[in-house]
C-alpha cells in the first residue's frame, strides 16, 4: 500500500516539473514517482554490480585465478567467424 510522503523542492525546480508534467499530460506526482522508481532501480543495479565486483576481487585475491585482457580480446574478436575460438580458461 502506498503511503504519502513529502519532498521540498526549490520553486524553480517545482515550476520546471509542473511545466514538464503539463507538456506530457501527466501529473507532477506521476513524474516524481516515476523518476524515483527509475533512480532506485538504477542504483540497486549499480549496488549489485559493485557487490559482484567486490566478490570477484576477493575471489581473485584468494585464488589468483584470472584471464588476461588480451586473451579475452582474442576470444571476442573471433566471435561469429569460422575460426571462432573457445572462451579462455582461468589460470594463475
Amino acid at each position: 500500500m502506498a503511503k504519502p510522503t513529502s519532498i521540498k523542492l526549490a520553486d524553480e525546480l517545482k515550476g520546471r516539473l509542473q511545466h514538464l508534467a503539463d507538456a506530457r499530460q501527466r501529473s507532477a506526482h506521476w513524474l516524481m514517482r516515476d523518476a524515483i522508481e527509475q533512480y532506485v532501480e538504477r542504483e540497486e543495479r549499480r549496488e549489485a554490480f559493485k557487490q559482484e565486483t567486490l566478490k570477484a576481487w576477493e575471489e581473485y585475491q584468494s585464488t589468483g585465478l584470472h584471464v588476461a585482457a588480451d586473451e579475452v580480446e582474442q576470444w571476442l574478436v573471433s566471435w561469429g567467424k569460422d575460426d571462432e575460438v573457445s572462451a579462455p580458461t582461468c589460470h594463475k
